[in-house]
């Protein structure tokens, strides 16, 4: 039987997600945000089963990982497989300096 993990977004991953829907919905429309939005989402989701995919970020803090959407997104996580959960601690859209945003973390 495999492990399922549970998923947690950081309140930055969640407002960074708000951002990028709010940026979709008024340059685009409501219901592409949502689409878009929505399946970064699920990709995050996906990790419950899978956690340790995507690349090694130990440069940038212990334990990150990261690994892309769609080509635009790159989405920072860690695993705490002790606890069985998986942090989403952010969603960055459009080549943002991911080392300089976490390692102020």
């Amino acid at each position: 039987m495999t492990k399922r993990y549970t998923v947690v977004f950081t309140r930055r991953a969640e407002q960074q997600l708000d951002n990028l829907y709010a940026y979709i919905a008024e340059h685009g429309s409501e219901v592409h945000a949502e689409r878009f939005v929505g399946r970064i989402v699920e990709s995050c989701m996906s990790l419950s089963t899978f956690p340790e995919r995507g690349t090694k970020r130990d440069d940038v803090r212990p334990n990150l990982r990261t690994f892309g959407y769609a080509r635009r997104v790159t989405i920072a996580f860690s695993i705490d497989s002790g606890r069985a959960t998986v942090a989403i601690h952010g969603v960055f859209y459009g080549g943002q300096d991911i080392e300089r945003l976490l390692a102020d973390e």
